[in-house]
């Protein structure tokens, strides 16, 4: 092949510059640099000046941009010499590309501590000298200037230096406005003014700058000045689209590192550690001391929280060769740090260096928690050894017994959320004691009401396993003389043994200790309260039997006959009425009757939520929504607004059942507001997944986000990671895609899919987080793994009954395959998503695909088969006509349809005209271009023709083919064809507003084409 030879691979300078273009375009690291040394061997066996500069450069470039930045010396000092002996072998573009690595060579020397600081302090003279000579600002040189001052400590010449460095003029040797603000802002948060730090950066975080390496420094240095402003939710956005930024830029290790301080500071110590494991070779890499310096700083501070958390034992990623433990890993990167450190100072003269590291090592976190929304969950500490105690000794705090009696029964009487872990402790001071709580030993201090209320509540406890204790405390009670509290103790246990599925006996034992609890109110020998407690556990144990019969019923719905579908209907009937009327009367009993005391209210409060869950069996879904707001108020009425959240949040459902997403998000706010700290994790991320939906319905997606967010850390803490979590995550991901956060969506939807699975989550779930993905990695960019990510969802989809959304995915990943230079897999895949589109009957599918392979066709073949590319997709492109056309003919009277069809045609013909256009390649003979151009005219005209016959609708697409049209005409030297089109144009937007900005431009372009016709003499 020509420019080829069978040694260096390069015959001749193009295809040297070929060659050096395409291992630019490499990823960063060892391949990259040894294949431009090879490059540089090739191009001295050409003999071209020339040739060795710029293999040189490339060199020296790549060297910079990995890690092994301490071989840029030798090739600059070689190109420095080439220059100084023959300035005029240097092209414009190489001398100015000498000259801007200066820069290069400053901060390079500085990062290598073996480097005299004499040496350096001469190389800023010679760069200052240089500059001068080639009429360069000094803008440039005291920006390093700066960089030395600071890296020495030498705080007075370094703001000399910066004041001097923003004073002068910006020119083409200053580096971009981005690298320049990474500094400044650097500068600023060192000297402790984060605030200042951001405003600088500001316009580099939104775009507005950038470059090769920026925003990805920006992005890291900001994470720990927006910590310490309390600017969380930047900080987790920063460092979700930073580490996505230079996670695969092997010369980025400091900017690396400063992403695993913000895990170590921010309570994400396990995140962390996945990016230690992600890059070994940060352990190990030499080339750059500086960058190993900031790293191994990190890692003892990672590793230090660890230690710090009990997990000192546990296994980390460290440099390769041998298993490392937290507190192993913590002592190598500290010595590490401090020994690198040590020979900074020692060139350097002072102690800046080391103090600086101390100090970044010794950071305290400032952020206990800051939940990320991924998958990584926070290392579990050991749990703490409870100290052995001496019998007798002081309760909990210190109390003594009468203390202990008195906190347990207050928590008792008010409904405490900790009543029970209160007596619980009671029991444990007795028992360490040496009294049982039986009355069998001990010390008698406690009298047999206290014995009964704590094995009541020990009971309580327990739960299902808890009914014999309940017996016990009823005994306890009767020896105390409460009748009516042993009747209130029995209960509850019928009730636990209703929860462990006894339904029919629990009913049965419950209904005799009603019985006996009304006789014993009715004749003054118990009170109100211990009747109540009696009457609502009979309620309860009635609503087991209403769950239970409903969920025989549902279980028996399908495949019985209608005489048993009738018996199940009157079983359910009668288990609703039988506790219908328990509850009210339960709510005649109390309600108004509680005189403030808490207990009482709780129980009105329990019994309307009762009767609404018995409205919602019954179908009346609105009074069932109305009876869970009233029980809800109530509780929050009673000082129980964690009682609440149970019917709140039942209630969200009812709500949203019945298209009130208004209350629904009421409700949930409530219930998150009333939950407080005593709602479990499971049920804080719950609430907020539902929050987060209903938010999202009405398209407030950065809030649904948030409580999103919420929801997967909850999930994690609750370990429900890989369910709960995984759907959060899901949904996360999707609001932060719809905010156009693709990388932080990105992120996200990548760390959701390993614990999505059609079994738990559906394969829906699946399929629309590899969509989302892969729409995020195509706004990024990333068009290869866009195109497996749709790929992968299009499989999934494949197999279901509807094959819309696998033509769609096909279709979008023969876009992702295209855009990453994947010719013929685009095309195959156009192939396939043109075939289902045809099956759905889409022809605006088809008719896409079908252009889509046209202009595919024209661009794969080489530049020798132009001829036989241009024919192929010329063919292409008219089947797309015919298949419009041929729809058209069929449609109908559907004007809807058929102004669509009309539009798609419109389109169709004038990408054919600009496919025809461009087919005329410039090595061509006139007549071939002429002949090209004519027949592309011949299609924008009928594009112009289509639009017209559209209206004002199709305004903006008509006026864009009459300008292609005449810039056609123009070309053809038809400058009156090409003044009348643009007149065309500039008459349709005469009376157009001045906030319209199409019609600005193509008037603009119009009198352009106007100007350019006149200055041809056309016109």
């Amino acid at each position: 092949m020509s420019g080829i030879d069978g040694n260096s691979g390069i015959a001749d300078f193009d295809a040297l510059r070929r060659a050096l273009a395409k291992n630019a375009e490499r990823p960063e690291g060892p391949a990259r640099n040894a294949r431009a040394e090879e490059l540089l061997v090739a191009a001295e066996r050409l003999g071209v000046p020339l040739a060795v500069i710029e293999a040189l450069g490339h060199q020296l470039k790549v060297y910079n941009y990995s890690s092994e930045k301490d071989k840029m010396f030798v090739p600059f000092a070689r190109l420095l010499r080439m220059w100084d002996e023959r300035p005029e072998d240097f092209d414009e573009y190489e001398t100015h590309a000498l000259h801007w690595v200066f820069k290069w060579m400053s901060s390079g020397m500085l990062d290598q501590p073996h480097i005299p600081l004499a040496s350096i302090e001469k190389w800023l003279g010679e760069m200052e000298h240089r500059y001068r000579l080639a009429g360069h600002s000094e803008r440039a040189v005291r920006g390093a200037e700066f960089t030395v001052a600071a890296h020495l400590g030498d705080l007075a010449r370094a703001e000399r230096a910066y004041d001097a460095w923003l004073a002068a003029d910006r020119d083409t040797m200053a580096d971009c406005h981005a690298c320049e603000l990474h500094e400044q802002g650097w500068w600023r948060a060192e000297q402790g003014r984060d605030a200042e730090a951001l405003d600088l950066w500001r316009p580099v975080l939104e775009g507005e700058f950038s470059c090769a390496h920026e925003p990805h420094s920006v992005l890291a240095t900001s994470l720990v000045p927006l910590l310490r402003l309390g600017r969380a939710d930047e900080a987790r956005a920063n460092h979700l689209r930073g580490v996505r930024l230079v996670r695969s830029m092997e010369s980025m290790r400091s900017a690396y590192a400063d992403h695993v301080e913000f895990c170590a500071l921010s309570g994400n110590e396990a995140r962390g550690l996945e990016l230690l494991a992600e890059r070994p070779a940060y352990f190990t890499d030499t080339g750059h001391p500086r960058s190993a310096l900031d790293f191994h700083c990190v890692v003892a501070l990672l590793m230090d929280r660890l230690v710090e958390l009990g997990l000192g034992e546990r296994q980390v990623p460290g440099p390769p060769g041998r298993s490392w433990t937290a507190l192993d890993l913590a002592g190598h990167a500290r010595g590490q740090a401090l020994e690198l450190a040590a020979r900074f100072d020692a060139r350097n003269g002072t102690s800046h260096v080391s103090e600086r590291a101390r100090a970044r090592m010794a950071r305290v976190p400032l952020a206990r928690r800051l939940p990320l929304g991924l998958r990584a969950t926070r290392p579990a500490a050991p749990g703490p050894v409870a100290p052995a105690r001496d019998a007798g000794a002081a309760g909990a705090g210190g109390q003594d017994l009468a203390a202990l009696l008195a906190e347990a029964r207050r928590l008792s009487d008010t409904l405490r959320p900790n009543a029970v872990e209160a007596w619980a402790a009671v029991g444990r001071y007795v028992r360490d004691a040496g009294d049982d709580g039986d009355g069998d030993g001990g010390d008698g201090e406690l009298s047999a009401r206290d014995r009964a209320e704590v094995v009541d509540h020990e009971a309580m406890g327990l739960g299902p396993e808890g009914v014999e204790l309940f017996e016990r405390a009823a005994e306890l009670y009767a020896e105390a003389g409460d009748p009516g509290e042993a009747l209130a103790a029995r209960a509850r246990g019928a009730y636990v043994r209703a929860l462990g599925g006894e339904v029919e006996e629990a009913t049965a034992a419950v209904t005799v200790l009603y019985d006996r609890v009304l006789a014993l109110y009715a004749e003054d020998g118990t009170g109100l309260r211990q009747t109540a407690s009696v009457l609502i556990a009979r309620a309860r144990t009635l609503m087991r039997r209403v769950q239970a019969a409903a969920e025989h019923s549902a279980a028996a719905a399908d495949g019985t006959d209608g005489g048993q579908d009738a018996a199940l209907d009157d079983g359910l009937g009668r288990a609703l009425a039988d506790a219908g009327a328990a509850v009210r009367e339960l709510l005649a009993l109390v309600d108004g009757r509680a005189g403030g005391e808490v207990r009482l209210l709780a129980r009105a409060a329990e019994a309307r939520a009762m009767l609404a869950d018995l409205a919602a069996h019954a179908g009346d879904l609105e009074a069932a929504a109305e009876l869970f707001a009233r029980a809800a108020e109530a509780f929050e009425a009673a000082g129980l607004p964690w009682y609440a959240v149970e019917y709140e949040a039942r209630l969200a459902s009812l709500a949203h059942h019945l298209g009130d997403t208004a209350e629904a998000e009421r409700a949930l706010r409530a219930a998150l507001d009333h939950g407080g700290a005593q709602l479990e994790p499971v049920g804080r991320a719950q609430l907020h997944l539902q929050l987060a939906e209903v938010l999202g319905g009405r398209t407030a997606f950065a809030e649904a986000a948030e409580h999103a967010l919420e929801a997967a850390h909850w999930a994690d803490e609750a370990g429900e990671g890989r369910t709960l979590g995984a759907w959060a995550r899901h949904q996360l991901g999707g609001f932060l895609l719809r905010q156009e956060r693709w990388a932080e969506a990105a992120e996200v939807l990548e760390s959701a899919l390993p614990d999505l699975s059609a079994d738990t989550h559906g394969d829906g779930a699946v399929v629309q987080t590899l969509w989302w993905l892969g729409d995020c990695l195509s706004e990024l960019g990333e068009h290869h793994a866009a195109a497996e990510r749709r790929l992968q969802a299009a499989e999934i989809a494949r197999h279901w009954p509807e094959q819309h959304d696998h033509a769609t995915l096909a279709h979008l990943a023969a876009e992702s395959l295209g855009q990453a230079g994947l010719a013929e897999d685009a095309d195959r895949a156009y192939t396939r998503a043109g075939e289902l589109w045809r099956e759905l009957g889409n022809v605006h599918g088809l008719v896409r695909a079908l252009r889509a392979r046209a202009w595919l066709a024209l661009r794969a073949e080489p530049a020798e088969h132009a001829v036989n590319a241009a024919d192929a997709a010329g063919e292409l492109m008219s089947r797309a006509v015919d298949a419009c056309a041929t729809a058209l003919e069929g449609v109908g009277g559907d004007e809807r349809a058929r102004d669509r069809l009309v539009a798609e045609l419109g389109h169709t013909q004038r990408q054919f005209g600009d496919l025809l256009a461009r087919s005329a390649t410039e090595d061509a003979d006139d007549d071939s271009i002429n002949d090209a151009l004519e027949a592309a005219l011949c299609h924008v005209t009928e594009a112009v023709a289509v639009f017209a016959s559209l209206g004002a609708d199709a305004l903006h697409s008509r006026t864009g083919a009459e300008l292609a049209a005449g810039w056609l005409a123009a070309d053809l030297s038809r400058p009156a064809e090409a003044a009348a089109r643009a007149r065309a144009v500039l008459a349709a937007y005469a009376d157009a507003p001045q906030d319209d900005g199409t019609a600005r431009e193509r008037r603009a372009e119009a009198e352009q084409m106007m100007q350019v016709v006149a200055e041809s003499g056309g016109e």
